[in-house]
């Protein structure tokens, strides 16, 4: 016994010494002054200004294409992009599907009001699914009541007879149907959430977050063994995290916010990308992804996945339609949702609700500020959620993401302890 408790001793010291290092050693290179301001004017002369102000045609949609990438991270509205937006809804049906997809992800992010017209236009003959509903939400967001679903329906029957096998076209109908009445339903008792914890054994992240993902949530550790993580006062811990993705669409259309429900944890990995940068990420996969991979419980081969999936929830939660959002996502085919830092530069979102949190191509991102004349960081949410996580054994567990409420206004820690409380 007094062996075991010795090894168990030595993980824990081992994962706490590796979150307190690491933080000394972590070091961006993107973040430095000087690359910021050259990533930036690049950003504004070439992709935003002479790509989308050139002639469009086969030899620079590419370019279009990359534009409109840019401007769905970064959610900017110019001169240039609505010049670049007219000559790419004047030829949309000459775009290849990849430019299509990227270009109304791009409207869908930067201009929710200015192009109706427009987007009606193309819903009335668009026969793919995924950009038809794109289209589709665009207007619904736009007016969210009985006559804009009374005409997306006349067209989506119209167009998509076999809808039924399609599940991306399954979920729009049920975001359509259901939203208005979601925003309004109060979620399950989180107590359940927690008391059945108990009876999986493994950890867990819950992200609790608004309807609204223009205001950032907060998210707090349950350890295997039913407690919750606490910082060095004694208080749980919580950690600012933002699931809005820069696009803004719906959870079930690529690069969209980051689902409601239930997703694997299998590890933790520094990610090549710059702009979430070198802090651990959180490697994550929802159901279908990766198959048996997702399960660190017991699967029970008898019955199919999705009762497996709800097992992992208390029963008073499994009749609860918005916490499947990962399950159908996964099944629709949305892949690569982790949770991460950051080293987007601030400032692109300045004004915006969530700022000075980064939103993502549909991943969970924590608030991180750096340094930009030493390239290390000042502040790390991100850290603060991997070091709590890591320090207890073991680098797997789940995560969920719960929207509360509706409110109008960012997730506070103090509301989140006043939940606990009850």
């Amino acid at each position: 016994m007094k062996r075991v408790l010795t090894v168990i001793l030595f993980i824990l010291s081992y994962h706490i010494l590796f979150a307190q290092t690491a933080k000394d050693t972590i070091y961006s290179s993107f973040v430095l002054d000087q690359r910021r301001a050259s990533f930036n004017e690049h950003l504004q002369k070439r992709v935003l200004d002479q790509n989308m102000t050139q002639q469009l045609d086969s030899n620079t949609e590419a370019s279009f294409r990359e534009s409109c990438g840019a401007i769905a991270q970064f959610i900017v509205q110019s001169p240039s992009i609505k010049i670049g937006f007219a000559q790419l809804f004047d030829k949309y049906q000459q775009l290849n599907y990849s430019t299509k997809r990227v270009f109304l992800e791009a409207v869908y992010a930067s201009y929710p009001k200015e192009y109706e017209k427009e987007m009606g236009t193309l819903l009335l003959i668009e026969t793919v699914p995924k950009l038809f509903a794109m289209q589709a939400v665009y207007l619904y967001r736009m007016h969210p009541q009985k006559s804009t679903l009374d005409f997306i329906n006349v067209y989506f029957d119209q167009h998509f007879s076999n809808s039924g096998n399609n599940q991306l076209l399954i979920e729009l109908k049920k975001y359509l149907n259901n939203r208005e009445v979601n925003l309004q339903q109060k979620t399950p008792k989180l107590k359940d959430l927690f008391e059945h914890q108990k009876s999986i054994g493994t950890k867990i992240i819950y992200s609790f977050q608004r309807w609204n993902r223009d205001y950032p949530g907060i998210a707090i550790i349950q350890n295997a063994d039913g407690s919750f993580q606490r910082d060095s006062n004694g208080h749980i811990l919580m950690i600012e995290q933002l699931a809005r993705a820069g696009s803004n669409l719906p959870y079930f259309l690529t690069n969209g916010n980051t689902p409601q429900g239930i997703f694997s944890i299998t590890g933790t990995e520094v990610s090549h990308s710059l702009f979430i940068g070198p802090t651990p990420n959180f490697q994550m996969l929802m159901p279908y992804e990766a198959d048996s991979a997702f399960w660190h419980t017991s699967y029970d081969n008898s019955k199919d996945s999705l009762s497996n999936y709800n097992n992992l929830l208390p029963p008073s939660w499994r009749n609860y339609a918005p916490i499947t959002e990962s399950y159908y996502a996964g099944k629709i085919g949305r892949s690569e949702i982790l949770s991460h830092g950051t080293t987007i530069e601030p400032s692109f979102f300045k004004g915006k609700h969530f700022y000075p949190i980064s939103p993502t191509q549909g991943c969970l991102c924590a608030k991180e500020i750096w340094d930009p004349t030493t390239g290390r960081l000042i502040e790390s949410e991100q850290f603060k959620l991997l070091n709590g996580f890591l320090s207890t054994p073991g680098t797997k567990g789940f995560l969920m993401v719960i929207n509360v409420d509706n409110q109008q206004k960012a997730v506070s820690k103090k509301e989140i302890e006043t939940l606990l409380k009850k």
